[in-house]
């Protein structure tokens, strides 16, 4: 995963209306792939900037350099240790040693001592002159007692200090998180301007195969979400193997997901499970075209299926056993799709 490279027209409209409000605490909230790291980012990039305008940072002053090298000594940015290496951003030097040494896998929770960190943080005098700003992504991979640790500095900031929150389930965080916090919901882009940025941004990335019909079908197994459409991209997703997809599970062929994440996996399921019960309740599928889908089968099949993958998803990053795990997919995949192939 990595920063957008191309900037998102629909973010830049949202970010100049954020910066014409006032506010010490903004809460970006919506689905996953619409930009709530990016977005969150460049606001308090745009906080720090020496020369600001109305649409946000210079990006060519100190300040906007330091925050490119993740070196701003006036911001802190809180995330699953996971996050942080993922896109670049230094860990603490204890914990860069803990891990390093093997003490302990990077978190995928926000931890608490980095909050702590975060607290001692705002109670000091700026750096740059500009102020502090902390960004908090995903805010909802706060437990309690890290939420709690935030809770005190988000209600009476010491000095200038400013926070963005973004989440993708907003409904997660604890009800006195959300009501210090402005919020925002994040606005969907249109389709033409989505496949636009999607094509600008796989041929910035080198991808050779970013045409409309390759971008249109990325687009489409990401649920309609930019980002995400992006990220399929970069996985080498085409157009052909998405189509062929379902049909090859019907068969019990699993090799176009081999080499996926277990999570992306997963994920596939689930779309694929959206789609046949929306067309089992006569509605469009969402993620696969119709004509690449089999027959649905009865809605107590997929109702029951369904319920199983969600289940799954509650385990699916601390597996017990990924091999057995991937193995009841394709089993259980298979006795739905068979039985709906059976059907039709």
């Amino acid at each position: 995963m990595s920063d957008t490279p191309i900037e998102a027209p629909w973010l830049a409209r949202q970010r100049e209306r954020l910066l014409a409000q006032r506010g010490h605490a903004w809460l970006l909230q919506g689905p996953s792939g619409l930009g709530q790291y990016i977005l969150g980012l460049s606001l308090a990039q745009a906080w720090l900037c020496q020369q600001p305008t109305a649409q946000g940072a210079c990006g060519v002053c100190d300040s906007c350099h330091l925050i490119g090298s993740r070196s701003h000594p006036d911001l802190v940015v809180l995330m699953p240790e996971t996050e942080m290496l993922e896109r670049g951003w230094p860990l603490s030097e204890s914990a860069q040693k803990e891990v390093d040494d093997k003490k302990r896998k990077p978190s995928k929770e926000i931890r608490v001592e980095a909050m702590r960190d975060m607290v001692g943080f705002a109670q000091r005098t700026s750096a740059r002159g500009r102020g502090t700003a902390v960004l908090v992504y995903p805010a909802e991979r706060m437990n309690t007692v890290t939420a709690n640790a935030l809770l005190k500095t988000l209600e009476e900031p010491a000095g200038d200090t400013r926070f963005v929150l973004a989440s993708e389930s907003a409904h997660q965080l604890l009800p006195t998180i959300r009501s210090r916090c402005q919020s925002h919901v994040l606005t969907w882009p249109s389709e033409d301007e989505a496949l636009a940025w999607l094509q600008n941004s796989a041929r910035a990335a080198g991808l050779r195969d970013s045409g409309a019909d390759e971008a249109r079908v990325w687009l489409q197994a990401a649920g309609g979400r930019p980002e995400d459409a992006l990220d399929w991209a970069r996985a080498g997703l085409t157009a052909a193997r998405w189509s062929q997809l379902p049909q090859a599970l019907v068969k019990g062929d699993w090799s176009m997901l081999d080499g996926w994440p277990a999570a992306a996996q997963l994920a596939t399921l689930q779309k694929l499970c959206h789609d046949l019960m929306a067309v089992a309740a006569g509605a469009s599928p969402r993620f696969f075209s119709a004509a690449s889908l089999p027959p649905a089968p009865r809605w107590g099949v997929l109702a029951r299926w369904s319920k199983a993958l969600m289940e799954a998803a509650r385990t699916v990053e601390h597996p017990y056993n990924a091999g057995l795990m991937q193995e009841a997919w394709v089993a259980a995949t298979r006795q739905v799709l068979t039985r709906t192939a059976a059907r039709g």
